[in-house]
């Protein structure tokens, strides 16, 4: 509020979508906007692509948000004749909010760095003498943070970009600056669309010695035997990690969870990427149960253009909304695919998990193991680590068969039996079996 603000990018991150988008909700008739074009794009153009934004207001040019040009002004009298032609229209409409768009293509009309600093500390001083929030919009890059004037000038720099990891791409925001006020470090993801720029901040929760209820209440896993491995099941509010090879039984175990939560009146999520909704109820309709349940949202979005951080706010709302006391995400792999950063992943994940607890929802994951036989690692990602509880699924080799077997390797806090067991998958779901025996081969 009443500062300078510099937002800058490469051409197509959406820095003047974010800059339209900024005016036409915060102004008013009493804190009118002005928006003022310079070279680098026509004002024409500038107007003909902002109707296509669901936030332009058309009623509202002219009277809440003014639109004016610099350019002709710029190209006859140059810097001198930009800052009279800016403090005429300050005078004469009195704004509360101004973009100047876009403010770099100034830099080249000043004949040497020594005038266009001078013209920097007069525009600066005159806007600090006034009541008024602008926006320098540029198409500057990070090279230029350190070296352009402007950058030292300015309250607030927040950065636009585009990463590509693989065939995939990323819109990120970082704010670099941001004067007398803290602020969440690090890239932010966010889409650019017709309704402008959305903003997914970072999920890092931090550890700030903060307290929350707990409960000794354990929870079923919704497999008996499994329950009676566990010592009486989950503890409310924990987060268990179920890790297995393709076909052992991952996503039904997580099933099983979910719904074993409706016999209680307990709410539950299920998240997944793999499965659409008519692939998912042919599954469930087999084991008796229905995604028609009241009680579980299904939360189905494609690995294909996945924004990990839209995703994880996206669930937190569904969690508030239904009151889920239960959560499956299946599975983790494309999770981290849509992340693109191992170290981003685990803190998105860590932070999850974290928030879960303190609201006492509990949470099961699936993560998807190479190896079919004599399982050598759980999990790439460190997931395993920050889990309360951690179940391995894997296989058998029989005399002429394949076999299924479990085990709980970890409980956090609890005792559990950690000898490896059978298991079936019937119509009924899975059923556990015998104890391992010594002339049975995991290898």
């Amino acid at each position: 509020m009443n500062g300078i603000n510099l937002v800058m990018g490469r051409p197509g991150t959406g820095k003047t979508i974010l800059a339209q988008q900024y005016i036409f909700h915060n102004a008013t008739d009493e804190r009118p906007a002005l928006y003022l074009s310079t070279v680098s794009e026509p004002m024409e153009k500038m107007l003909r692509y902002g109707q296509s934004l669901t936030f332009f207001d058309t009623a509202a040019v002219g009277s809440r948000v003014i639109y004016d040009d610099l350019g002709q002004r710029l190209n006859d009298e140059g810097l001198s004749g930009v800052l009279s032609q800016l403090v005429e229209l300050l005078r004469q409409r009195r704004p509360s909010l101004m973009v100047i768009d876009s403010f770099k293509a100034l830099r080249a009309f000043a004949p040497d760095d020594a005038s266009f600093r001078r013209f920097l500390h007069d525009l600066a001083g005159r806007l600090s003498a006034i009541q008024i929030t602008s926006f320098w919009v540029g198409e500057y890059d990070s090279a230029e943070v350190t070296e352009a004037p402007e950058f030292a000038v300015v309250d607030a720099i927040i950065s636009l970009d585009i990463e590509r990891v693989a065939d995939r791409e990323t819109h990120v925001l970082e704010v670099l600056k941001l004067r007398g006020s803290g602020f969440i470090s690090g890239k932010h993801a966010y889409r650019v669309s017709s309704s402008g720029v959305a903003v997914f901040p970072r999920l890092a929760d931090r550890e700030d010695g903060m307290t929350y209820d707990v409960t000794s209440e354990r929870i079923t896993s919704g497999v008996s035997l499994l329950d009676d491995m566990l010592s009486e099941g989950y503890w409310r509010g924990a987060s268990t990690l179920v890790a297995g090879p393709s076909g052992s039984g991952k996503t039904l175990l997580a099933l099983h969870f979910v719904f074993s939560g409706t016999e209680t009146g307990e709410p539950g999520i299920f998240a997944t990427f793999q499965e659409n909704p008519v692939q998912l109820e042919r599954i469930v309709q087999g084991f008796s149960w229905s995604l028609d349940s009241p009680d579980v949202a299904l939360m189905f979005r494609p690995p294909v253009d996945l924004y990990i951080d839209e995703w994880v706010y996206e669930l937190l709302d569904v969690v508030e909304l239904t009151g889920a006391q239960r959560i499956a995400i299946d599975s983790l792999g494309d999770l981290r695919l849509a992340c693109g950063d191992e170290h981003r992943f685990r803190e998105y994940m860590y932070s999850l998990l974290q928030r879960c607890a303190r609201k006492n929802v509990s949470v099961i994951m699936t993560q998807e193991v190479p190896e079919l036989f004599g399982v050598g690692r759980l999990s790439e990602f460190g997931i395993s680590n920050v889990s309360d509880n951690v179940v391995l699924l894997q296989y058998l080799r029989g005399d002429s068969e394949v076999k299924r077997a479990i085990t709980v390797l970890k409980t956090r806090g609890s005792a559990h039996d950690p000898r490896i067991r059978q298991f079936e998958i019937t119509r009924a779901g899975l059923s556990l079996g015998d104890q391992f025996l010594p002339e049975q081969s995991l290898l």
